[in-house]
């Protein structure tokens, strides 16, 4: 079962050592390129570009973690939902042309900042619009500065779309939340099919391997054991990290 489970690896590192761990470990990319405003600026010729670059990399199964950076799909600022909403198309047609079958968007929630009352049914009327004629690609939303996992999985009960779900990031959820990222799993582990895959030590975001920190690694990991729907993402920042989490994570589920 482990060896079939599919695996991607966040484009965090160097062409040259991303070939060689597709290669080594046979695993997809999951790429930060279409999350760049930069990268949207020039959308076609980056698409084109990226694509060289992947070829070269050896990927066959594709994932893309969509933009995130000054865009939030609850603002009240109607010209801000506007570009969030032209960002996040943008991404989806990079998508399509490069062949990804997953798309994964921040929650874009920060606390002390934004209030969580209204905040699911906002979330609920910007995906709806967003879902309503992109249905070929799964869309997997992600927490990040995320203190509370219920608005989360309201959001998913509101948006019955079948492309349509979670992506838990461990990492985020042990070190952003009160809550211990055990619970995150449980509670949600219906509607994710997604995980990105790292470890800190619960006090800021480290991207180690697993192992490194303090997550309790098995305890969140046996929630999706069986689960063939669900792919996993390693985000880390060393090749040595990478293959660790891998084996680890295989070894696993």
């Amino acid at each position: 079962m482990g060896e079939n489970i599919m695996i991607y690896v966040s484009h965090l590192l160097q062409d040259e050592e991303m070939k060689e761990l597709v290669e080594e470990l046979q695993v997809g990319v999951e790429s930060i390129e279409f999350s760049i405003s930069e990268n949207l600026d020039h959308l076609a010729e980056h698409i084109k570009t990226y694509r060289k670059r992947l070829q070269f990399i050896g990927a066959k199964e594709l994932t893309l973690h969509g933009p995130f950076l000054d865009l939030n799909p609850v603002a009240f600022d109607s010209r801000v939902r506007r570009v969030t909403m032209e960002r996040f198309i943008q991404c989806y047609e990079a998508a399509q042309e490069l062949g990804a079958k997953k798309i994964v968007f921040h929650t874009c929630y920060h606390p002390g900042i934004y209030f969580l009352t209204g905040w699911a049914e906002r979330m609920e009327e910007f995906f709806h619009e967003f879902l309503a004629d992109r249905q070929e690609i799964s869309i997997v939303l992600e927490n990040v500065f995320d203190r509370e996992w219920e608005p989360i999985l309201e959001v998913k009960q509101r948006l019955p779309e079948p492309n349509f779900s979670l992506c838990l990031d461990i990492g985020h959820a042990h070190c952003m939340s009160p809550h211990p990222v055990e619970e995150w799993a449980q509670k949600l582990a219906g509607e994710i099919t997604h995980l990105h895959i790292h470890d800190n030590h619960g006090e800021r975001d480290e991207h180690l391997g697993l192992g490194k920190g303090t997550i309790p690694v098995r305890e969140v990991l046996k929630n999706f054991q069986g689960r063939e729907d669900c792919t996993y993402t390693i985000e880390c920042n060393t090749k040595e990290d990478v293959r660790m989490s891998c084996r680890m994570l295989r070894e696993i589920l």
